[in-house]
């Protein structure tokens, strides 16, 4: 600062330029950490092993496929700040915190007709469903988006159109065809 300072005064060298950090997208950050987040649920479902039934198993693994495919299409399509909590939270709460708690169950609660594996998988049912509703409303919100943007070049350009299509005299049109012809009885 007092290098500047004097340099302004009296002429001497100028301060050097400070390389521009690019900048970080938060979003994007965002969904980087929802994938690596999807990858440590997947990771410690197969660390698991036989301590989850296989339908818990099934059902979790399945979820997770499905989690990597919402981050893959948020990354790629975007959505809303409201699907993205959603999904982190899915991935970083809904599913880890109730795993966790059934595999610090004892292992006679582990059993495949066990009413904590029935619970457990009405849970990962119920967030099957809203994961499944989750990339619904993300691939619906992409296709809408474009339709939108469609309909707006379609109105944007449809006077210009008219505009500039060439009219032709009365005597070249073909006889065969009938546009712009009045009905004659």
């Amino acid at each position: 600062m007092i290098g500047r300072f004097v340099g302004g005064r009296f002429g001497g060298g100028h301060t050097p330029q400070v390389p521009a950090q690019p900048a970080v997208d938060p979003v994007a950050a965002e969904i980087a950490q929802m994938g690596a987040s999807v990858d440590s649920l997947r990771a410690a479902v197969r660390r698991s092993g036989s301590r989850l039934p296989p339908l818990l198993t099934s059902q979790l693994r399945h979820l997770g496929d499905l989690m990597r495919e919402a981050v893959t299409d948020i990354g790629i399509r975007g959505c809303s700040t409201e699907q993205r909590v959603l999904l982190n939270a899915m991935i970083c709460s809904y599913v880890p915190t109730p795993l966790q708690a059934y595999l610090s169950l004892p292992p006679a609660h582990h059993d495949e007709e066990s009413s904590a594996t029935f619970m457990f998988a009405e849970q990962l049912a119920t967030l099957q469903e809203t994961l499944a509703d989750l990339l619904n409303q993300i691939r619906i919100g992409a296709v809408e988006e474009l339709s939108t943007h469609g309909r707006f070049l379609a109105d944007k350009f449809s006077a210009q159109d008219a505009a500039l299509q060439l009219q032709q005299p009365a005597s070249e049109r073909d006889p065969l065809r009938l546009e712009g012809q009045s009905w004659q009885h």
